[in-house]
């Protein structure tokens, strides 16, 4: 096929097969990561720019990249969008996308396996033995069956997390955000915060970051909760007050937490991640082959969308 001239810029990477299918298709794409002082400017001459969750862009690189007119669609390979300034991309007549679906059940298993590496101290164990430590009285865990879980948010995230560990004989019980789209459902009960903070034994994250989430766990909520809760977050960082958690964490109000995002990325609190209690991952909630897949066939399909939208008639010609 002929050369479209239309021209894709991936940042964070992207699935090499979703890559192959757009440049056989006619595309330039190129695969590269910018620092935020050349990005606006390198944006001035792409159409679609494809990022994940390391590129930020905000209202500055935003007008430096409309200056050349070209910038039609910023594509989010993901499910958060807090790193781009959507609101103010759209105001410019820039589309902003991301693919909440594809990346769901991949989040919700780390969910549920985070869940049981709490609940019966793996992290730790695993590390002590390594160190060559027998600490067989040391690890006394919980079993999750006939527990309560709490999920903050019921997306589609949060829902397949509800159904696995429905499966393994939890009770849920969740709070919703306003303006969260799910199917009506009887199975799980909605309570308030203040409810679910007193009544869960296990609480999930599953909010986006806002200005009113920012922080919503912090002291006064983890306060509300039961002595020995276990937290984990999987969402997005900064919904957590870091501080606050390793407070909680040392004065054993909080019994375990998994973190997987954290306020500062790739260079989070050392203090968390290095705690006994925590058991923390880097930000691969996403991250599984197959997850990966779907978001680069979501994102083909949203950029062959749009060129139908410019009057390319792309998808007639291939």
């Amino acid at each position: 096929m002929k050369n479209l001239n239309m021209n894709i810029l991936v940042t964070d990477g992207m699935e090499k097969d979703a890559i192959e299918f757009l440049i056989n298709q006619g595309f330039n794409v190129e695969e590269k990561f910018y620092p935020e002082e050349e990005l606006g400017k390198k944006l001035q001459n792409v159409d679609v720019l494809v990022v994940r969750s390391a590129t930020k862009v905000r209202a500055d690189i935003i007008d430096e990249a409309v200056k050349g007119n070209r910038l039609k669609m910023i594509i989010r390979g993901g499910v958060g969008l807090d790193n781009i300034d959507c609101e103010y991309a759209r105001a410019k007549g820039i589309e902003v996308r991301n693919t909440p679906g594809a990346s769901s059940d991949a989040v919700a298993e780390l969910v549920i396996g985070q869940l049981i590496v709490l609940a019966r101290f793996i992290n730790m164990a695993n590390l002590t033995m390594r160190e060559g430590r027998w600490e067989k009285k040391a690890y006394k865990g919980v079993e999750i069956a006939g527990k309560t879980l709490g999920l903050i948010g019921f997306g589609r995230i949060a829902r397949s997390v509800a159904n696995k560990a429905k499966l393994l004989g939890m009770n849920i019980i969740y709070n919703d955000l306003p303006g969260c789209v799910v199917d009506d459902t009887d199975d799980y009960k909605c309570v308030t915060l203040d409810e679910l903070y007193k009544n869960a034994d296990f609480i999930t994250m599953h909010v986006p970051l806002t200005k009113e989430t920012k922080y919503m766990i912090d002291k006064d909520a983890i306060n509300k909760m039961k002595d020995g809760v276990y937290l984990l977050n999987c969402a997005r960082g900064g919904v957590i007050n870091e501080c606050d958690l390793l407070d909680a964490l040392n004065e054993d109000k909080v019994a375990g937490a998994a973190i997987d995002v954290y306020e500062k990325e790739p260079t989070p609190n050392m203090d968390l991640l290095n705690h006994p209690k925590v058991s923390p991952t880097p930000h691969i909630g996403a991250s599984t082959h197959e997850a990966q897949k779907r978001i680069g066939t979501e994102i083909t399909e949203i950029i062959l969308g749009k060129c139908d939208k410019l009057g390319m008639n792309l998808r007639q010609a291939l």
